[in-house]
C-alpha cells in the first residue's frame, strides 16, 4: 500500500504543478461558474430560478469531466508514447499498482475541487439539494465512465493525437453534456442524443440530487452506469503501454 500511496502522491503533486492542468481542472471550471452566475446570459430560467442553482452542479460535472478523462488521458497518453509508462510499469511498483495510483490521484484532486467549487458556489448564492449520497454516488460513476474514456484514448493514440481528441471531446461534451447550457434548450434531436452521452447523464444525476430538478429521470443512471461499464471494458481491451 505504501508505493501505491508514494506513487498517487507523486502523480497529484505532478498535476497540481502543472500550469496546464490547473488551468483545466480548476480554472475553467471556476471561471464558468463565476462569470455565468454573475453576468445573466444563459438561458437557465426554465432550469433554475438562479442562475448559480442550475450552475453549480453542472459545474461539479465538468470538474469531474475535466479530471478523469482530459488531465487523466493526456498525462497517460505523454507518458506512454515518451516511454515514461512502460518504465514505471516494470519496476517493482507493478502495472495494477500503477493504475490504482492514478486513480488515487484522480480521487484526490476531485476532492481539491469539491473543496474550492462548492464554497464559491454557496458564496454565490447556491442552494444546494440534501440527496449527497446519490450526487456521491453519481460522480463516482462519472469517474469510472470518463477515466474508461480518457485511458482507451490514451492507450491507443500518438500523444499528439490524442491531445487534439481528448480537447475536442471536452469542448463537445461541454457544449452538449447540459453542464452550462440546459438541455431543454437544444434542438429535440441534439437533445435526445446528448442524453446518451454520459456528460449529459451525469449533469442530470447532480442536478436531480444537488441541484433544483424535481428528481433524476431513471435514464440518466442507466446511461451512466452503462458508460461506467462499457468505456473501462474497451480501455482494457484496447490500451498498450507503449
Amino acid at each position: 500500500m505504501r508505493p501505491v500511496l508514494a506513487q498517487a502522491r507523486i502523480e497529484l503533486v505532478l498535476t497540481l504543478r502543472r500550469g496546464e492542468s490547473l488551468l483545466l481542472t480548476l480554472g475553467i471550471p471556476v471561471l464558468l461558474l463565476a462569470f455565468f452566475s454573475l453576468v445573466d446570459v444563459l438561458p437557465t430560467e426554465g432550469a433554475a430560478p438562479d442562475p448559480v442553482d442550475f450552475l453549480a452542479p453542472g459545474v461539479l460535472g465538468l470538474a469531474v469531466m475535466s479530471t478523469a478523462m482530459v488531465g487523466l488521458g493526456i498525462a497517460t497518453g505523454f507518458e506512454r508514447q515518451y516511454g515514461v509508462l512502460k518504465r514505471l510499469g516494470a519496476t517493482p511498483l507493478g502495472r495494477p499498482a500503477l493504475l490504482a495510483a492514478k486513480t488515487g490521484s484522480v480521487v484526490a484532486l476531485e476532492g481539491v475541487q469539491v473543496v474550492v467549487l462548492v464554497p464559491i458556489s454557496l458564496a454565490l448564492g447556491w442552494s444546494p439539494g440534501s440527496r449527497t449520497v446519490l450526487a456521491v454516488a453519481g460522480i463516482v460513476l462519472g469517474t469510472i465512465a470518463f477515466a474508461g474514456i480518457g485511458l482507451a484514448l490514451a492507450g491507443s493514440l500518438r500523444g499528439e493525437v490524442n491531445l487534439a481528441a481528448l480537447n475536442g471531446l471536452y469542448l463537445v461534451l461541454l457544449l452538449l453534456g447540459g453542464m452550462v447550457i440546459p438541455l431543454d434548450e437544444l434542438p429535440a434531436g441534439l437533445a435526445a442524443l446528448a442524453r446518451l452521452l454520459p456528460a449529459a447523464a451525469l449533469s442530470e444525476v447532480l442536478h436531480g440530487t444537488i441541484g433544483s430538478a424535481d428528481g433524476v429521470p431513471a435514464t440518466a443512471w442507466l446511461v451512466l452506469a452503462g458508460w461506467a461499464v462499457l468505456a473501462p471494458a474497451v480501455a482494457a481491451i484496447t490500451f498498450r503501454w507503449d
